[in-house]
């Protein structure tokens, strides 16, 4: 299997907000490349599942809202990071407490959506299939957390 254009696109995706903080047009080009990733995503879950009609058109309005309701996480996700960058050569205690919060809070709901979504592709495609879906996203989702977080500086 081959991650190529979803990892460049990854690779961007992270490498955006750390560089450019300051930037005006940030949340604009944040959601250019998210936009990306998505669209590659998709190619990737097309390449790899193998669904036939039938199961098409019950698998990809799921997935959509799966990705609808991923999107706020995704803002909030990149909204801490902004914070992070902006305050990372003042970096409080009390800053680092609130990023931290976020951050495992975001994690968690993270958790929470992928499992509701996962187990309702599960209802309505083959298990073997499900199974790859479910592989698929945490690869694509370690795959994005190490391109991201290989960036980002340590807090000091």
């Amino acid at each position: 299997m081959r991650f190529g254009p979803l990892a460049i696109a990854l690779l961007v995706t992270s490498l955006s907000p750390v560089v450019h903080a300051q930037d005006t047009g940030l949340a604009a080009d944040e959601q250019i490349l998210l936009k990306q990733v998505s669209t590659d995503k998709k190619a990737v879950y097309a390449a790899n599942l193998g669904l036939t009609e039938e199961e098409s058109a019950k698998f990809w309005p799921i997935y959509d809202e799966y990705e609808a309701k991923q999107k706020p996480l995704q803002d909030r996700f990149f909204a801490n990071l902004n914070n992070f960058a902006a305050k990372y050569d003042t970096l409080t205690d009390a800053d680092a407490a609130s990023m931290l919060k976020e951050k495992m809070a975001i994690e968690t709901e993270g958790a929470l959506l992928r499992q509701k979504y996962t187990a309702k592709i599960a209802k309505v495609l083959p298990a073997k299939k499900a199974l790859r879906y479910a592989q698929l996203e945490t690869r694509i989702q370690n795959t994005l957390q190490r391109n991201v977080y290989s960036l980002i500086p340590l807090a000091r």
